[in-house]
This record gives structure tokens, sequence and C-alpha cells, in this order.
């Protein structure tokens, strides 16, 4: 097994992927790894190239303003002390969600790639798909998933079909 040092931690700044970041601070401190936070801004301009019925033209102004909130989100993910500790980076990139984390995890040489899932089943996992699910199969590096934290359940082990 290879030495974890760099850790990608795609985040859409929901719980879940709150909770995976904090899972991922200790195991980067543990491991002595660097911490890398990702988030993939889905630009509905690229969306449009695959649902161009449904395509419907925004201000400039809005995407830029979207993109500025979502630099912001970054920025409170790690404190300034997390980033020296962790030689902690942020990145934004556009484009399919799935597809641009296993991109970036490849185009960085991630060692671990630690995300949140929303554990959907049934009929919302097939019409939403997973994410988590997708780069589980496609990532070269190993995947942590972490539950959404509402979702856990103690004192058993839930049966997972």
């Amino acid at each position: 097994m290879a030495p974890v040092t760099k850790i990608l931690v795609p985040t859409d700044f929901s719980e879940t992927a709150d909770a995976a970041l904090e899972y991922a601070k200790v195991l980067a401190g543990q491991m002595g790894a660097s911490l890398h936070l990702l988030h993939v801004f889905s630009d509905p301009y690229a969306a449009a190239a695959h649902a161009p019925e449904v395509y419907v033209a925004l201000p400039p102004e809005y995407r830029e303003r979207a993109l500025e909130n979502a630099r912001e989100c970054l920025r409170t993910r790690l404190t300034p002390d997390e980033e020296e500790r962790f030689a902690g980076t942020s990145a934004i990139v556009v484009g399919l969600t799935a597809r641009e984390i296993v991109e970036f995890a490849d185009e960085n040489a991630m060692d671990l790639i630690v995300m949140g899932t929303h554990g959907r089943r049934g009929v919302a996992h097939l019409l939403l798909g997973s994410v988590a699910e997708h780069v589980v199969r496609t990532a070269a590096c190993p995947v942590l998933t972490v539950r959404d934290p509402g979702t856990r359940k103690h004192g058993h082990i839930e049966k997972v079909a």
C-alpha cells in the first residue's frame, strides 16, 4: 500500500461534505498528508451542451456572483492555521461533478479522495444518480465515502442491499 501524502476533499458545501472534510482533517493530521479542497461549479452553460432543449441563458453577473459565493464558502472550510498545518489548497473547476473530481485527482496525483455521500436510495438514487458512486468506480486512487451525519444509525448495523 502506497503512503497517503495528498488527500482530495470535494465539497458541495453540504453537511455531508463538511463531515467528510472533518474526517479528512483527522486523517491528514495522522498521516502527515496535505489536504486539498475542490468545488465543482455546475455551469448552466456547460449543462446546456447535454440538454439543449432545457437551456436558459443566465446573465453573466449571476454566474460571477455564484462563483464568488463558492470562493467565499471554500475560504470558510479551512482556517488559516489549518491551511498552513495541512499545506492546504482550494480550487474551483467548472463542469460535470464526478468527471471533474476524478480528473482533478488524476492531474494532481492525489493519493486518496474523501467525500460525502448523501446515501440516496430507490427512486431518488435512480433519478439523481450518485456522484460518489461514479467517483468510486472511475477514480485511479482509493475513495473513502462518509455518510450524511443525519442518516447514521447508532447501536446496530444497517443492512445495505
